[in-house]
Parts: C-alpha cells; structure tokens; sequence
C-alpha cells in the first residue's frame, strides 16, 4: 500500500495549499449562475435571441477553462492516485445484486442515512437530504437531536449545567441502568475546582459537600480518592501522585460519548452510531477477509453450511463485539445461545453440553479442573 499512500499523501498537501484557490473557483460559479439567472429572465420575458444562446455557451465553456486551470493540479493528483490504486488492486471488485431494490427497502436505507446525518449533527446536510428524498422525519425526533448536540457542544465547552440538567430529569432512567453519568458530571466540576489557579482546594470542598455526598454508597471508593486527592494539591504534585489520572483531560472529554451514550439509549437507539459502525468494520479490512474466503471457496467448489457463522475469524475492537464469546476449556468449542457457558459452583465454566457429557446418572458432577463435586442442577448460565 506504499504507492497508494504516498500519492494520498501528496493529494492531501496539494488541497491544503489550493485552499487559498476555493474563492476565485467560487467567485467563478457565481458569476456562472449569475448569467444563467439573467438568460432565464430574458427567457421568461420573451426576449431571447438566438445571439443569447451562443453567448451563453462561450461563458459556459470559459467559465469551466478557468475552473479546471485552476484545478488542474488536483485533477492530476487524483489521476496518479487512481493509477496507484489500480496498479495495486488488479483483480476488480466483486458484483452482487442490488441490495435495495424494494420500495421498502430503499426507504428504510433513506431513513437511516437521514438519522444518520441527525445523529451526528449535520442538520444542513439532513435537510436536504430529507427533502431530495421526501421523506418524513418528525420534528420531535429532530429537535431531540438538535438537543443532544446543544449539551454535547456545552460540555466540550466544560459547561456540565445542560447535562446535568437532563440528567436531573432522567436519574429514575440512569439509577436502572446504574449509569455513573451524573456522579462523573460532577466530578468533572470538583476537580476543576480544585485545579483552579490558584490552588484553592475549599471552593472544591463545599462543592463536594453539596453534590457529591449522597453519591458515596455507589461511588465510596471514588468519592475516596477525590478527597485524598486534595491533599496532593498544587496539580504539579497531584501529576506525581497515585491521583494523576484525576488531572488527566479524559476525566472532561470523556463525558461527551458518555452522555451521547446514555441520551440514545434513552431515544430507545443504539449506543454507537450504525453507519459508523459499518464503515469502521468494513473498511477496517472484514468485507475484504470475508470476500477472499468466498473466492476460494468457490474455487475450490466447496460451500459454507453454516448460517450464523463465518467461516473465517474476523478480528474486531471490543467496542464492536456485541456477543459473548467463550471457548469451552474441554470441548474446545465456541458457545452459542443453545450451547451457553454454564458455571459450577467451584466457579469454574464450561458449555452446557460438555457439563451434561460429565455428569453421572445420579445427577452430579466433577470439575475437570479441580476435586469439587457439584450437580448438574446447580450450575448457572454464564451471560458476558
């Protein structure tokens, strides 16, 4: 992939010193548009001549001279690029048949994509995404969006007031789900109070007296290290104690896919976004794993039996793993829904058919792995 890279490389430089280019090739499709506007005019007025129409086709074409001069550096970057590409891909892209052909199914595309463009706050691009494809999404729905961005900005900002707000009116929602959400909210304030310059740890004291006190029987542990943490102050000393990570950025920044998380979760949506999703797992090398074990197995004229498997190993980031995996120490088997990790009561698992291939006709059981006997009827399914 050096060729390829490389060539990306050199496009990249080449558009960020064109920059400077984007209003004179903007100034020229204005003035394009411009003339276009005054001939439909004329046109509508029934005072076109034939004159009219030649002129407007010489300022189309010099129009687009002086565009694609002043591009014509990027055209021949992205020219090399794809030489580059095809120089190093030769066997050409696999062909399926259409995936949304239905009416229904082109819709429910639509709509994702619009929510996608929601979700990840490019309100513009949605807006006329949703009318190119006149579709309806309720307002409801995009003011719910238009909301979540408004909190997310704030706390980039290091404004918690909105998501503390919204997690006041859902602490009923957050309590079930035992989301640290509103204890991290107010985390996040106490220690930039307490790094606050100049160090003064009593402004950061009261505000832990206020707020942070009825969280300690879910937070005890926490709740300790914040207040010992203060004994470590000014922040040069707190970087070299056991409490640096407290003076880590991440303890501000990571609120923001946090609280994303749990406003989704709430909408009844998923945690990640899903054309993220997608693309993270696609392009991160799977659809060309899963492509390549396809081509071999139809060289070798041989089929896949199995629906809910691959029959390659695909590598994901645990972010990306939604279901448990647990290999069986003594059938060396993957588990499934109808073959579940199950754990003894010595605390050892193994799946469920290799314990009913271990149990005796009375009903009980040895761990493979220790003296322990057990029963059968004792053991507990194991959920990751």
């Amino acid at each position: 992939m050096d060729g390829p890279l490389k060539e990306l490389s050199k496009l990249e430089r080449l558009t960020e010193r064109s920059k400077g280019k984007t209003s004179s090739i903007e100034n020229s499709l204005d003035s394009l548009l411009q003339s276009l506007r005054e001939v439909k005019d004329r046109i509508n007025a029934g005072s076109v001549t034939e004159d009219t129409y030649v002129l407007l086709a010489q300022t189309i074409e010099a129009k687009k001279k002086e565009i694609d001069e002043k591009q014509k550096e990027i055209y021949n970057g992205i020219a090399r690029l794809g030489k580059a590409l095809d120089k190093k891909f030769t066997q050409p892209l696999p062909t399926y048949e259409p995936l949304f052909a239905s009416k229904d199914a082109l819709a429910a595309l639509e709509r994702t994509i619009a929510l996608h463009f929601l979700r990840t706050g490019q309100f513009s691009t949605a807006e006329t995404f949703i009318q190119e494809c006149k579709m309806v999404i309720e307002p409801e729905q995009r003011t719910k969006f238009q909301d979540l961005h408004r909190i997310v900005l704030a706390l980039k900002r290091q404004d918690i007031g909105p998501a503390l707000e919204w997690s006041l009116k859902n602490r009923e929602f957050l309590r079930k789900r035992s989301s640290p959400l509103e204890f991290y909210l107010h985390r996040s304030q106490f220690v930039r109070l307490l790094l606050a310059d100049p160090p003064d740890a009593g402004p950061a004291i009261s505000y832990a007296n206020a707020t942070l006190r009825s969280f300690y029987p879910e937070h005890a542990t926490e709740f300790q290290r914040l207040m010992t943490s203060v004994l470590f102050l000014p922040k040069e000393r707190l970087l070299r104690s056991p409490y640096a990570d407290l003076a880590s950025d991440s303890v501000h920044t990571d609120l923001e896919p946090l609280f994303a998380k749990e406003y989704c979760t709430n909408l009844g949506m998923s945690r990640q976004v899903p054309l993220r999703v997608i693309g993270d797992i696609g392009g991160g090398g799977a659809l060309a794993r899963i492509e390549k074990a396809r081509t071999v197995m139809k060289e070798r004229k041989s089929e896949w039996s199995q629906t809910d498997e691959l029959p390659i190993e695909i590598q994901l980031a645990p972010e990306n793993r939604y279901h448990s995996i647990f290999a069986c120490p003594v059938s060396k088997e993957q588990s499934t829904e109808q073959n579940p990790p199950m754990m003894m009561t010595c605390g050892h698992v193994i799946t469920k058919e290799s314990l009913q291939k271990l149990c005796k006709s009375n009903g009980r059981v040895k761990c493979p792995y220790c003296p322990t006997e057990s029963t059968q009827a004792n053991a507990l399914q194991v959920v990751f």
